[in-house]
């Protein structure tokens, strides 16, 4: 579906939610995002207003996968539900953004693109900096954890923002 000379993205199938829950879950990950049942995930593969994509390497191995949400939003506000990523430290990460990016603001009517990230997630609020985001606010203490709660960070961008490259 989306190419690079790194990764492709590619709809994700049931046979994929396997790897999808497993990446979800991997201790590296699952502090950072929120957690879906499988059965949340088979339904966002049928919902026209949702695309779950897998990441994979130019090898075709799965090396992540990513949810928008709101494709057919009527105020043209797509979010990046999210983007989890197996194989850390390749640029993966900052190449998926890249290329959902591109497409959200040329394929699409597209406003604005926007995401939350927990608060102490640092690395990924490099990424987003560096890709045009801007931080919006905070949601404060608004997840409730085992341990307590947590606040998360809104950040966008709009198009007349995005940088074409």
């Amino acid at each position: 579906m989306l190419h690079s000379d790194l990764i492709d993205l590619r709809a994700t199938t049931l046979e994929d939610l396997d790897f999808v829950l497993d990446a979800e879950r991997a201790e590296p990950n699952r502090r950072f995002i929120g957690q879906w049942s499988r059965d949340q995930h088979t339904a966002a593969l049928d919902d026209g207003d949702i695309m779950h994509l897998i990441v994979q390497d130019r090898a075709g191995e799965r090396a992540g996968y990513v949810i928008l949400t709101g494709i057919h939003d009527r105020n043209l506000t797509v979010c990046i539900k999210r983007i989890v990523i197996q194989t850390k430290g390749c640029g993966y990460g900052t190449m998926t953004l890249k290329l959902l990016s591109d497409w959200v603001f040329t394929r699409t009517d597209t406003h604005r693109l926007w995401l939350d990230v927990k608060d102490y997630n640092s690395r990924a609020q490099h990424v987003y900096e560096g890709a045009g985001f801007k931080l919006e606010g905070t949601l404060r203490e608004c997840v409730r954890t085992e341990e307590g709660f947590e606040s998360l960070q809104v950040m966008s961008i709009l198009r007349h923002e995005y940088r074409y490259e």
